[in-house]
């Protein structure tokens, strides 16, 4: 042993015991500051990255890497089925007994858990024009989706959609002030779920959000950043002002004015005023696209 390295006295019993004390009041604010890290992070997560009065941008999650055309892998089950499962139940919860004209009980059913590795293999005719259906449990919402501008995204949205990926889930977000969007296509309910695989952007130099604004009817996808689109959309019942950041990949045909009633309902706020979970519970039933 050094010289040095004589073994240290045992503290007084009062002074172990606030030793004590204190780290364990250390411990307490590092749990604390996690915590808030966390529900920071969920919150910026879903749809607006910054305020939404700041019109900062709209965010999905962040989903694993894929090349782009590759074949889609065969489906697999997420670890966490229960927890997404159970979580997408909560939200619906939450979401409060709002009653709009025309919305009914959702369909019996749950949001499936698949996943994928990588995107879907380019498949559809970029020539035709498709057509897809979201039947909500409030009536239904017609789309003409633009392959020619946005063919992966389009290309991505039907494959999931053959899958039965968008069935049961329900729509997660409303924000009423400064941007006005209904975000639907996380099965988890939580804003940062997807199908497992991402995706470039498409079509952001589109004539119709030119200028900044998304005119009501756009359809567009959520990201969290350039090039990370997955399964998570949203629906523009009014005007918005937004840079051009989002792939717009279809029009709204049928049922605007079902979502500006459910917009009207309001929201429960979660994540500040005018943004946070509809108070009319919107589920998704069933979505299915045509070929015309």
């Amino acid at each position: 042993m050094a010289p040095n390295d004589r073994p240290s006295k045992p503290l007084p019993k009062d002074k172990e015991k606030r030793r004590r004390e204190l780290e364990r009041l250390k411990y307490e604010r590092q749990v604390a500051r996690r915590r808030a890290s966390v529900k920071k992070t969920r919150r910026n997560s879903a749809i607006v990255g910054v305020s939404v009065l700041a019109v900062a941008g709209i965010a999905g999650g962040a989903w694993a890497a894929t090349g782009a055309g590759d074949k889609p892998k065969k489906a697999v089950t997420a670890k966490a089925s229960a927890t997404a499962t159970a979580s997408a139940s909560a939200t619906a919860a939450a979401a409060g007994s709002a009653h709009v004209a025309g919305c009914t009980t959702p369909a019996a059913g749950k949001a499936t858990t698949k996943q994928w590795k990588t995107e879907p293999a380019l498949t559809i005719d970029t020539q035709s024009t498709y057509t897809a259906t979201i039947s909500t449990n409030c009536g239904p919402i017609t789309i003409k989706l633009d392959a020619a501008a946005a063919p992966h995204t389009v290309n991505s949205f039907v494959y999931l959609a053959s899958q039965h990926f968008f069935d049961h889930v329900t729509c997660h977000r409303l924000t009423t002030a400064g941007i006005y969007v209904l975000q639907c296509g996380d099965p988890t309910g939580t804003g940062s779920g997807g199908p497992g695989y991402k995706f470039k952007d498409e079509n952001l130099t589109a004539s119709s959000i030119k200028g900044g604004t998304y005119p009501a009817g756009t359809v567009a996808m959520a990201n969290s950043g350039a090039n990370t689109n997955g399964s998570q959309f949203f629906l523009v019942y009014k005007d918005s002002t937004l840079s051009a950041s989002y792939t717009p990949f279809g029009t709204i045909t049928g049922g605007l004015s079902t979502l500006q009633k459910i917009a009207a309902a309001g929201t429960n706020n979660a994540n500040g005023t005018g943004d946070g979970n509809p108070l009319q519970t919107v589920t998704m039933n069933t979505v299915t696209t045509k070929k015309s």
